[in-house]
């Protein structure tokens, strides 16, 4: 007997086995969906959003992993769809336009070519806060003061570079420039080192109910002319009456669209899954942020920067919202 032969054979199909039962695994392996949902900052409002989303994708779509991602938002969101190392991304509209055409002064070292557009969402109001110590109570009285502007080239800090510009003002006419998240801008005020903050954010944002409750506010009017100045993306809008403790009047201000952005590398049924369950699952996203009141599938394709998903694109002709 060929005891050697045999054990060939057996080591053979011992090795096939294995191959076959790795190739299952391999199959297992990819048919597991990744869902990374890029937002912003822990106290603001993309991110308590994106845990809504998460939740929605991770229970709506067959063997999907869903993560949320705290970021810088708007740029960094950006940016890192372009790489890959996102499947959906909120922003706002002016850094999506400014993204789309590669403009390095506002963070994008050339054009995110690979960005693809889900959906218009709900407005971002410009909400420039102050101690009512401080004595800022218009945008020219923040001329030698300290104020926080958000982090470094972010959705929100393009957001204040526009609205200076608007009113004849640059950085160089503050006291002092602070580029910080939303939250540490607010325990700087809270002690008294800063001044006011501008807040790129839905309205009853979570850090300004915060300092609110604090401390007493003003809440300083971005003019209608001044806006007018900027144009497209930015509107003309009123923070209501009451939307912070002690706010007791309409305040005007700015607003800019925000977005669910994606890249051409995510597939177009998992996109499809994303946008239909977006939708079918607003109800869930208004009680994670009343923002999200404001989503309106009839308004989702205004405005969009980038081109529409193709995934996107089929749930939108499926319930009749475009040809």
């Amino acid at each position: 007997m060929n005891f050697g032969v045999k054990s060939s054979k057996i080591n053979l199909m011992f090795v096939a086995a294995l191959a076959v039962s790795t190739a299952f695994s391999a199959v297992g392996a990819k048919a597991a969906e990744f869902i990374n949902v890029l937002t912003g900052g822990t106290s603001g409002v993309y991110y308590p959003l994106g845990v809504a989303l998460a939740e929605i994708y991770g229970q709506g779509i067959k063997d999907a992993r869903t993560q949320v991602q705290a970021t810088k938002a708007s740029v960094e969101n950006l940016n890192l769809l372009q790489a890959g190392r996102g499947e959906i991304a909120f922003s706002l509209g002016d850094s999506v336009q400014e993204a789309w055409k590669g403009n390095k002064e506002a963070g994008f070292p050339a054009k995110l070519d690979k960005l693809r557009g889900i959906a218009a969402i709900y407005p971002n109001y410009i909400q420039v806060v102050a101690s009512a110590d401080s004595g800022v109570k218009t945008l020219a009285d923040l001329k030698g003061k300290s104020l926080s502007v958000g982090a470094p080239a972010s959705g929100t800090e393009l957001n204040a570079r526009a609205i200076f510009t608007a009113a004849g003002m640059s950085y160089k006419d503050l006291g002092k420039t602070e580029y910080l998240p939303f939250a540490e801008s607010v325990e700087l005020i809270k002690n008294r080192q800063l001044d006011a903050t501008l807040q790129s954010a839905g309205l009853g944002v979570a850090s300004i109910r915060d300092l609110a409750t604090s401390v007493k506010i003003n809440v300083v009017a971005i003019p209608a002319a001044e806006v007018a100045k900027i144009g497209a993306p930015y509107i003309s809008v009123k923070i209501p009456a009451g939307t912070y403790e002690g706010q007791t009047a309409d305040v005007e201000t700015a607003a800019v669209g925000n977005f669910l952005i994606t890249h051409s590398g995510v597939s177009d049924e998992t996109v499809y899954q994303m946008t239909k369950l977006l939708f079918s699952n607003l109800p869930k996203l208004s009680a994670a942020h009343a923002a999200a009141k404001a989503i309106d599938p009839k308004k989702a394709l205004e405005g969009m920067p980038v081109p529409l998903h193709p995934g996107a694109e089929r749930y939108y002709k499926e319930a009749g919202l475009m040809k």
